[in-house]
């Protein structure tokens, strides 16, 4: 059996391990060192050693257990019930208020914590209850969480762009500014599909009583400026030093972390408690998420190794004899079936960086393929059979709503995502405007090393550097 053959036969094997149920990044490294034991014997023990050092010498990965401890400790400030309120009040007047108050708080509280599960399911216990005690539809309601709650894998500061930046070699801070305006206009598509819904199907998504609606203007100013205008000021800071190049995003999430620490002494919301249980969560996130990167490193190492890359090649090349647009149409569409059994971790780590070597090939802007990835992982959370962000919802959902009805209200948001997958094709711009207006005129200088991130992707067609065999 040739390597190609082996390296192909490793991906299968993976794909049906994990469908089994076991450990993604064990199951990784197991299948890494097993196969590459065939073709590299012991020099796969030395592969192991460099891969996990690399991550641990990964300069852009520190900003990913700050981020992760920002959303926590924002998370345990108890914001979310009084900016929920707030939001409510502004929009009290418009069809489907409650649907559209739940959309902006998912966005403005995924943007500071970027964490699918714990958005989905505070706003599953605040909101959800308060639009069908509303009169909402089960399906409409539930599909409006978790969409609302999956945003933070697209709007910045998001953890899936840093992995897919340390993963393909990219400027964090380009792929922010990049995915900046798709992530406004996905919260903006979705909150136009609700006042379609509720102004052609009132029962579905009726309005608020009198008393709800008629707030006085002072009310609401003042419900604004003590829950939503802090929030959106500190990821206003955080974003914007990225954004202008003030800082670099490891030295933007500790700022973020520390503002976090900050917001939550000013509500008397911080404890000892609350901050162990912030940091015990963020150490166990950050360490899942790190062996997974050790993991994939040592995979795609192997993988590439046994010329697996040089596969996947000859088929997208030669055998199918794609075009740009075609190549796109098919990676997207593939993304999206993976994207049914698998979370977007192990689609960003593991099958991303298969199809990082052919965008030379087909002249693709790896910046602007990782916005369409992260887009087109929306639908990982909202597509069963694992549609994390409905198992999530249930779990706190009241006995009568059923998984069904949960995954029904999620599909339309699917079709919305791929609304905007076809209008990003259509008009790249969307996604290249902002990077390039920031970016493009810097020749040289602070700002542009500030954006720069260490060389590091997973395309390793060759193992230098590793000792001969005794």
């Amino acid at each position: 059996m040739s390597d190609p053959v082996i390296g192909m036969v490793m991906l299968g094997s993976f794909i049906f391990v994990i469908l089994l149920g076991f450990p993604v990044a064990f199951t990784l490294m197991a299948m890494g060192i097993g196969f590459g034991y065939l073709a590299m014997e012991m020099r796969v023990f030395d592969l192991l050693v460099q891969r996990t050092y690399a991550v641990m010498a990964n300069d852009v990965l520190i900003s990913v257990p700050l981020f992760i401890f920002m959303g926590y400790v924002i998370e345990r400030a108890n914001i979310l019930d009084r900016l929920f309120r707030s939001l409510q009040m502004a929009s009290g007047g418009l069809p489907g208020a409650l649907a559209l108050a739940t959309l902006a708080t998912c966005a403005l509280f995924a943007t500071a914590t970027g964490i699918v599960g714990a958005v989905v399911t505070l706003m599953g216990l605040l909101a959800f209850p308060a639009m069908l005690r509303a009169g909402y539809d089960a399906r409409l309601a539930a599909g409006v969480t978790c969409a609302g709650g999956c945003l933070g894998i697209l709007i910045p500061p998001s953890i899936m762009l840093i992995l897919y930046g340390a993963t393909s070699g990219t400027s964090v801070a380009r792929l922010y500014a990049a995915a900046f305006f798709p992530g406004l206009g996905l919260a903006l598509l979705y909150m136009l599909y609700v006042v379609i819904v509720a102004s052609v199907r009132p029962g579905a998504a009726p309005r608020l009583p009198p008393e709800e609606r008629n707030v006085p203007v002072g009310t609401i100013l003042l419900a604004l400026v003590t829950s939503f205008f802090p929030l959106a000021l500190l990821i206003g800071m955080v974003l914007g030093a990225i954004l202008f190049g003030l800082a670099t995003p490891s030295e933007a999430a500790a700022m973020g972390a520390m503002g976090s620490i900050l917001l939550a002494l000013a509500y008397r919301a911080l404890n000892f408690q609350r901050l162990r249980e912030s940091v015990f969560l963020t150490a166990r996130t950050t360490a899942m998420v790190c062996w997974l990167f050790v993991g994939a490193y040592i995979f795609t190492s192997v993988f590439g190794y046994l010329g697996g890359h040089h596969v996947i090649e000859n088929i997208f090349v030669e055998q199918l004899s794609l075009n740009t647009v075609t190549f796109l149409i098919l990676t997207q569409f593939i993304i999206f079936l993976l994207g049914w059994p698998l979370e977007w971790s192990e689609i960003v780590l593991i099958f991303v960086p298969i199809f990082l070597p052919l965008l030379d090939t087909f002249g693709v802007d790896p910046i602007f393929f990782g916005v369409l990835v992260a887009l087109n992982l929306q639908t990982s959370f909202m597509t069963p059979p694992v549609a994390m962000a409905a198992y999530y919802l249930k779990g706190v959902a009241p006995p009568e709503v059923r998984l069904t009805q949960i995954f029904a209200g999620c599909l339309p948001f699917v079709g919305i995502v791929i609304v905007g997958m076809a209008m990003l094709y259509i008009f790249p711009g969307i996604a290249t405007w902002l990077p390039s207006y920031l970016y493009d005129h810097v020749q040289s200088g602070p700002v542009q090393d500030l954006m720069s991130i260490p060389e590091g992707g997973f395309d390793v067609p060759e193992l230098p550097d590793l000792p001969p065999l005794n």
